[in-house]
């Protein structure tokens, strides 16, 4: 018997802008230490954001060569409100390998 093929999805991921995927960066101790040991940076970025698209912005933002990119999700903690319990925000880390030869200053 064949098999019946879903029929195609529209395509409905968002085109982002390099600044609109790169939220802030995270400038921590264990990020410093990344930086000036291993050459990789920390990004919050957009969560509906890809590897390939962080890459990209990275590069035309800070004008430098990315090796390679891992992304984590990460779970918004539950904080005592004066109502009770609230949560932050889901978000998404990135950390960029870059290049022996690039750097990227943000001191």
């Amino acid at each position: 018997m064949a098999r019946i093929q879903p029929p195609a999805q529209p395509e409905t991921k968002i085109k982002l802008e390099p600044h609109q995927i790169l939220l802030r960066p995270l400038v921590t101790e264990k990020g410093v230490h990344r930086a000036t040991r291993h050459n990789e940076y920390a990004f919050e970025v957009h969560r509906m954001a890809t590897k390939p698209e962080i890459k990209s912005a990275v590069e035309k933002l800070f004008d430098v060569k990315v090796e390679k990119v891992c992304t984590q999700n990460r779970k918004g903690k539950f904080r005592r409100t004066r109502n009770g319990l609230g949560r932050t925000s889901d978000w998404r880390r990135a950390i960029v390998h870059l290049h022996e030869d690039s750097k990227i200053d943000f001191f």
